[in-house]
């Protein structure tokens, strides 16, 4: 049985690489330790396929002398004082960089908030080969389903802690249970695939995992003998699992990082209304339990929840320290990857439900397309221009009717976003969550 690791070790070590790199010349430093503990199981037709357990500690120090930086990496096992001596040999010969630098000792982090992320109880792997085991069961029995695509369950612990020469130590772990199963319904070139998945902090707010492969099964089964729709234009409606895409393109275009390069279709849109007036889209690292949930950022700063959009209008990007400084602003604690090379990202970010319930959502759309899969990469970051493979089922009049499979939907990310709606069914399933939307007026490539 795997323990509840200790993170002392690692928080002594990250002190004692930034006193080296201190001794041996650096203006400034900070160090991360990341640790990492895995288990997880794959089975078919009932019997473990695959089991893989691992474990890694990584340590990552960043050094600055004057305007300039560098970083190295180790696993551990190196000399504090050899680490340092090197990372200060690369920062001398490094380019400048004048937005380089730790964040402002004023907003570094003081307090860290409780929030629930580590569950203590540990699955054996007879208790994760039992879940996934459950959960094909399930799928297989669901009528039309003709094998099974597999089923898994994981449980891993993740930790991070952060030391800075101007003060800063931190620490935290988080622990994460999964399960996930794929059924295949039909049979020769009719085969259709479908999966159903669950992630979750703790190990008792996972869903049961025989619904989980039964909601794989249904899912499959409901594919089979898809049909094409006619090239034209269509209203679409967007289930939630495919919904949160649409968040990542956001987030994407509103990235800090992005902005500077000046690779964003949003670039000038900052205080702009760019959704509905009634749109309201929140980034909060200190949701209970939440997959992405943290007590401080990669740089140590307190990072507050904030919104994204509210009322429809982009009230900020996501922002780390360097970025910020480029951009004229001032960090809003979205920074990961800290004593490395730290870059902005979102945490839990979620769209907030809307007034429709899914099903009156349908009936306004009338005629359309409900899409519960996406395929391929294919949005142009710079100019917002969206085109993906989709799959899904036909709307008849705001009831879904028969399945669609091998058609593309398209439009521009602009254009969707102000013309998007969200339902009320939101849930918190992942780290990025999202109702069913629908929006109006795409391009479909059909037959």
């Amino acid at each position: 049985m795997t323990a509840m690791p200790d993170q002392s070790r690692l928080v002594d070590r990250a002190a004692e690489l930034v006193a080296a790199a201190r001794r041996a010349g650096a203006d400034a430093a900070d160090a991360v330790a990341f640790r990492r503990i895995g288990l997880s199981v794959d089975v078919r037709n009932g019997a473990v396929e695959e089991t893989q357990r691992s474990e890694s500690d990584e340590l990552s120090l960043r050094v600055f002398i004057g305007q300039r930086h560098a970083s190295i990496s180790t696993n551990g096992l190196a000399a504090a004082d050899e680490l340092a001596e090197r990372a200060v040999a690369m920062a001398k010969v490094a380019p400048e960089d004048r937005f380089a630098g730790l964040a402002p000792q004023d907003r570094l982090a003081k307090e860290f908030p409780d929030l629930d992320l580590l569950d203590e109880t540990i699955p054996s792997p007879e208790q994760l080969v039992e879940r996934a085991r459950l959960a094909e069961a399930a799928a297989l029995g669901v009528p039309g389903v003709s094998k099974s695509g597999g089923a898994s369950a994981g449980w891993s612990l993740g930790g991070a802690v952060l030391a800075t020469s101007h003060g800063f130590s931190g620490s935290y772990l988080g622990s994460r249970h999964s399960v996930s199963a794929t059924a295949i319904a039909g049979e020769g070139t009719g085969m259709e695939r479908d999966y159903d998945s669950d992630s979750k902090v703790h190990g008792s707010d996972l869903r049961d995992a025989a619904s989980i492969g039964k909601v794989a099964a249904e899912r499959a089964v409901r594919r089979l003998y898809p049909t094409r729709l006619p090239t034209g234009p269509v209203n679409v409606v967007f289930d939630p699992r495919v919904a949160v895409s649409l968040l990542g393109h956001l987030a994407g275009a509103v990235n800090g990082s992005t902005i500077v390069r000046k690779t964003s279709f949003l670039q000038r849109a900052l205080g702009e209304q760019i959704f509905a007036p009634d749109i309201r889209i929140t980034d909060d690292p200190h949701r209970i339990r939440g997959l992405a949930s943290r007590p401080f950022d990669g740089e140590g700063v307190a990072a507050e929840p904030f919104d994204l959009v509210s009322e429809g209008v982009l009230r900020t990007w996501f922002l780390d320290s360097a970025t910020a400084r480029e951009l004229g602003l001032e960090t809003n604690g979205r920074a990961v990857g800290g004593g490395s090379n730290p870059h902005p990202s979102a945490t839990n970010l979620t769209l907030l439900p809307g007034r429709q319930s899914p099903q009156e959502l349908l009936a306004a759309i009338g005629d359309g397309l409900y899409v519960t899969e996406l395929i391929g990469h294919g949005v142009n970051g710079v100019t917002g221009d969206y085109s993906r493979g989709a799959g899904g089922f036909r709307i008849v009049n705001g009831e879904l009717a028969e399945a669609i499979g091998e058609i593309t939907i398209a439009g521009n990310l602009r254009d969707m976003f102000r013309r998007l709606v969200a339902a009320n069914d939101l849930e918190y399933r992942f780290a990025v969550n999202a109702p069913t939307v629908a929006i109006e007026g795409m391009t479909l490539a059909g037959r």
